[in-house]
């Protein structure tokens, strides 16, 4: 899930064509929206009780000051070019092999959706990927589905990489230290399905005409202003990703003051950046009136199909059961809702079947455009960047990687359960 900020590799774009334009509603937006007014309604009509509509929102409220937080941060992060002086410093260091570049881009990919989740893979890393490939004169799909997947594939490790697994871990009531712990080699395996993928569907020798690429010129800050905001901004991100394993249930915390200190930076040397449209209040729509809707939906019969689709075995059968049930409904609504109707229905005792279903929801919704946001943001960016995504190939390939990936991630989690 995420917001879409309008922006170019470094940052936001200016806005044109006066008021009218600049507060024009995306179709994506009115969704958001009417989602929002339809949660209100089940509370008004007494479809949803207020008392359990005001618990969902006590129990989002942190992971939503979490998520616009570390959106803020990532957001400043790119206009300060950190993310673009990363890829071209990997590019660079690639030395035109497609091989070595490949492995980079994995890292780069899975660290970034690891430590600052997959909202800042699809919407700040994705555009920064495409740009990279004019001036190496490499092919852009490539590029693009590495984003794509592992924003989606490499979400599993810590509690910060989804917000599905923020919720779960609250569920189960285990820190980032346990979470990982946990999720430590269903990640590994997930990764390395997605590097197989990639590399045989997407980035080998017989898909691209060239042997080499060509390394691009080095990102460097034009003045000291610049040079402050990249060494700041920078830093604290680093401060964030260090405060992970530190604070424990408070991850918003960190997020906060992280973004804060970006935030001060830019309001000393760069303020016409902070704008109102920093603040992704798509999302934060969105996930409220998710938390409305879908308790409401489950009162009302989800939680019956839900259920039979589940299953509460404790064991390995119950968790596969879990596991596909989430990644097929994510495919066709989307990961977030199929994750919580599905939550609703696992025993509290069953751990491993609710990491089961909370492994479908983030690895499996890679097979249809809508699967989860970071999905639909990657392929919205590769259309505004002219990159053509073959819809038939995505929804084969997709396919192929979701089963692969979420059978051996689930696997994974029942050898170290």
């Amino acid at each position: 899930m995420s917001a879409e900020p309008d922006s170019d590799a470094r940052g936001p774009l200016p806005e044109t064509g006066g008021p009218a334009r600049r507060w024009r509603l995306s179709t994506l937006d009115t969704v958001r929206l009417a989602l929002l007014v339809a949660g209100l309604l089940c509370v008004a009509t007494g479809l949803l009780p207020r008392d359990e509509a005001a618990d969902n929102m006590r129990r989002i409220g942190p992971l939503l000051l979490f998520l616009g937080s570390v959106i803020v941060l990532a957001q400043l992060a790119r206009r300060a070019q950190v993310f673009d002086v990363i890829a071209h410093r990997l590019a660079i260091i690639g030395r035109g092999n497609y091989a070595a570049l490949f492995l980079l881009c994995v890292l780069f990919a899975t660290v970034t959706t690891t430590v600052l989740n997959l909202d800042t893979t699809a919407v700040l890393l994705t555009p920064v990927m495409l740009a990279l490939a004019v001036p190496a004169r490499i092919p852009p799909l490539p590029l693009a589905m590495t984003t794509l997947w592992l924003a989606n594939t490499a979400s599993l490790l810590l509690p910060v990489s989804n917000l599905t697994n923020l919720l779960a871990a609250d569920r189960v009531a285990l820190d980032a230290t346990g979470f990982a712990a946990k999720m430590w080699l269903p990640q590994v395996l997930s990764v390395l399905a997605t590097m197989l993928c990639l590399w045989v569907w997407y980035w080998r020798r017989g898909l691209r005409d060239e042997d080499r690429y060509v390394p691009p010129e080095p990102v460097r800050p034009a003045d000291m202003r610049e040079r402050v905001l990249l060494y700041t901004t920078g830093g604290a991100c680093l401060l964030f990703v260090a405060a992970i394993p530190v604070v424990g249930d408070a991850i918003e915390v960190a997020a906060t003051v992280a973004a804060a200190i970006a935030v001060a930076a830019f309001a000393i040397l760069d303020r016409k950046a902070l704008r109102w449209t920093l603040i992704p209040w798509q999302l934060l729509v969105f996930v409220v009136g998710l938390f409305l809707v879908v308790p409401t939906l489950s009162r009302y019969g989800l939680s019956d199909v839900m259920h039979a689709l589940i299953g509460d075995d404790s064991g390995a059968s119950g968790a596969f059961r879990a596991a596909a049930a989430g990644a097929g409904l994510s495919n066709v609504v989307n990961n977030l809702p199929a994750y919580t109707a599905g939550e609703a229905v696992v025993p509290h005792e069953n751990q491993e079947q609710l990491l089961a279903l909370l492994i479908g929801t983030n690895v499996g919704p890679i097979v249809t455009p809508w699967a989860s946001l970071a999905t639909l943001l990657c392929l919205e960016f590769c259309r505004t960047h002219a990159v053509r995504v073959p819809m038939a190939r995505f929804v084969l390939t997709g396919l192929a990687l979701a089963v692969l990936a979420t059978v051996t991630a689930v696997a994974g989690l029942l050898v170290i359960a």
